[in-house]
């Protein structure tokens, strides 16, 4: 037609002749077949009509065989059917199947009641039941009163709170709605039990799961008691419970990993609990600790339980606000354990060196360390898989701010341990003063002898110092810039001493000063550099152990400035200071200011001399020697 159209119109009327004929003789068949038509669906009405009369006729049979096999719900099924022919020819035709349908439908009903008021029965057939005969136009009230009956007896049975005894004057399905809210919130209540004793999720969702079952099919016999709602009310108690008790195991755990410190009777750490094993615990405990308690949050919000999906934004808002919680109890905690708390200053002073001291103030180290783990490495891997699979929620309003604030805890850490750091190095720094003031309140300076040798305390003073520095090596990193070794006026840079923290060799350059240019020299330092002593203490080992350094010499001057020397004691006090100056200077990040402190030291000390002339650098040099000589016999090996 789209290439060629002549002819077309002849074409178009042929095919109208066609059609037309054809229709013709369609009517003429339609017309022919009419009759028989009719006949045929007259015959099919009559055939449907006896398959009904037939199913009347075998309906008794029917329903023996469904009592037989206890398919209720077909028997049900088959005899509402029939009903409305029992009702329109009951008493004429079908009379003797009317009857024999009755009976077998009697049998039912008994049946039906017996597994309603069975105790064995599941609850969903139970409630099946109670539908079937509410089918039947049972009279459901006569049942009621024995069901209450039965739901009294069983909250007995459970030893739960006896209720007043209930009188028929009551309504009896106003009470049973009480009775079944009870019934439920005994459940959550045994469940919340269960979470008091740590139930795993597993578990907790097997019987949430239980219950609500259980529920939506009461919800069906009972939609008067609203259990679904009223379910969800007290599920929201048991889950949040749930949340919390993660969260308190947590701080237990970690609680745990800090506790295992032990001093040996020598007053050494056992290897197997050495502080860095007590802080890689603890971080451990944190972090995995954290993640664990993720990973079960987020496998309950995964879960597909009615009951959980209502709850889920709730959930949201109860896991980080938890997170928020126990990391202000966490640091509540560390407070404690650092004894912070009901931690006086005369306390920190009496320390003497005993094996809890040491177990506490190794600790506070710790917890200095495991804080700034929290802040820089705990809080943001948990703010970032919160933000993956935890974000929504903000039931709880938006006047109440977020519920996790990872910014408030990073500095609430920072500064915690910014504060243990402080304390450590104020515990340590107390304990080595207790030594200093003895050292120099128990002798009588004005009538002390010529030095003979350094004194015994500045290998006490070197021990203890060597203590810390084994004690900061496991927990603290080095620090990023090693100091720069400065070479005094000879050019000597080394010393061979017999311990870690001296060398054998001793600079040589402050000991040909004479008397007239001791105060002349140190007034010079004063005026030529304006040096800062005590700066910000940093978390590396160098930072701690001269901070720790540069205290001592502080107290060292103060103890000086109260006593009164004779020319011997100042001699004294010259050859112990020049005999620490080397591994001092070895031990701390800033000899300068450590150099600056020794030479107060022995300003300090001429002040209070009554006659400050120093030893003869030669003198000074051979008791110096004397010293190191004595130390390697007895540390050979060193």
């Amino acid at each position: 037609m789209k290439n060629n159209i002549v002819g077309m119109e002849t074409n178009m009327e042929q095919l109208l002749d066609k059609i037309m004929s054809v229709q013709s003789r369609s009517d003429r068949v339609n017309t022919s077949l009419l009759e028989k038509r009719e006949h045929i669906e007259k015959l099919h009405r009559t055939r449907n009509l006896l398959r009904k009369v037939q199913f009347i006729y075998d309906l008794p049979s029917r329903l023996g065989k469904c009592i037989k096999s206890e398919a209720y719900a077909d028997a049900v099924k088959f005899f509402t059917g029939a009903t409305p022919i029992f009702k329109a020819y009951g008493d004429s035709s079908f009379h003797d199947c009317k009857r024999a349908s009755e009976e077998a439908m009697s049998i039912v009903t008994k049946k039906l009641q017996e597994k309603l008021f069975s105790d064995s029965e599941p609850t969903n057939e139970r409630a099946e039941a109670v539908l079937l005969l509410k089918q039947l136009d049972f009279p459901v009230d006569s049942l009621k009163a024995k069901l209450l009956g039965n739901l009294e007896h069983f909250l007995v049975d459970l030893q739960l709170e006896s209720r007043e005894a209930v009188t028929t004057t009551l309504n009896s399905e106003n009470q049973l709605i009480e009775l079944a809210q009870e019934l439920f919130t005994r459940h959550f209540e045994t469940i919340q039990q269960h979470i008091k004793k740590k139930v795993s999720l597993s578990d907790l969702l097997a019987m949430l799961r239980t219950i609500w079952i259980d529920v939506t099919e009461m919800d069906k016999v009972l939609p008067e008691a609203a259990l679904p709602d009223f379910s969800l009310k007290a599920a929201q108690n048991a889950v949040k419970q749930y949340v919390s008790s993660i969260f308190s195991h947590l701080l237990n755990s970690v609680s745990e990993a800090l506790s295992v410190v032990h001093i040996t009777p020598k007053g050494r750490m056992e290897e197997e609990c050495s502080l860095q094993a007590v802080l890689e615990a603890g971080k451990k405990a944190v972090i995995q600790g954290s993640m664990d308690a993720l990973l079960n949050f987020r496998q309950m919000l995964d879960d597909n339980l009615e009951l959980l999906v209502k709850l889920r934004d709730l959930i949201i808002d109860w896991v980080q606000e938890g997170f928020q919680e126990f990391f202000r109890s966490l640091e509540n905690h560390f407070l404690l354990l650092s004894g912070r708390n009901n931690l006086t200053s005369q306390d920190q002073g009496s320390m003497d060196g005993t094996q809890g001291d040491k177990m506490l103030m190794g600790l506070v180290l710790v917890l200095a360390q495991l804080s700034i783990f929290v802040e820089q490495n705990a809080i943001p891997r948990i703010t970032e898989e919160i933000a993956a699979s935890f974000s929504g929620g903000g039931v709880r309003g938006y006047e109440h701010g977020p519920p996790f604030v990872p910014g408030e805890i990073c500095r609430m850490f920072r500064a915690a341990g910014e504060k243990f750091l402080q304390l450590y190095i104020n515990m340590k720094t107390q304990k080595i003063s207790v030594l200093l003031k003895k050292r120099f309140t128990t002798p009588n300076w004005i009538k002390h002898k010529e030095p003979r040798e350094v004194h015994m305390f500045v290998d006490l003073f070197l021990q203890e110092l060597e203590a810390i520095g084994t004690e900061v090596k496991q927990i603290l990193p080095q620090g990023l810039i090693r100091k720069h070794r400065r070479s005094d006026s000879n050019g000597s840079t080394t010393s061979s001493r017999s311990n870690p923290l001296r060398e054998d060799k001793m600079t040589r350059s402050n000991t040909q000063r004479a008397r007239s240019q001791l105060l002349e020299t140190h007034l010079a330092k004063l005026f030529k550099q304006k040096m800062e002593i005590f700066t910000k203490v940093e978390f590396t080992q160098e930072s701690v152990l001269s901070t720790i350094v540069k205290l001592c010499l502080k107290s060292l001057q103060e103890f000086i400035r109260m006593q009164t020397f004779n020319r011997s004691g100042f001699q004294q006090i010259q050859l112990d200071i020049q005999f620490l100056r080397a591994p001092l200077k070895e031990i701390g990040e800033d000899e300068a200011a450590i150099d600056f402190l020794l030479d107060e030291v022995i300003v300090a000390t001429a002040e209070r001399s009554i006659d400050p002339v120093p030893l003869e650098p030669a003198i000074l040099e051979r008791l110096i020697q004397v010293k190191l000589a004595k130390s390697r016999e007895q540390n050979p090996s060193s």
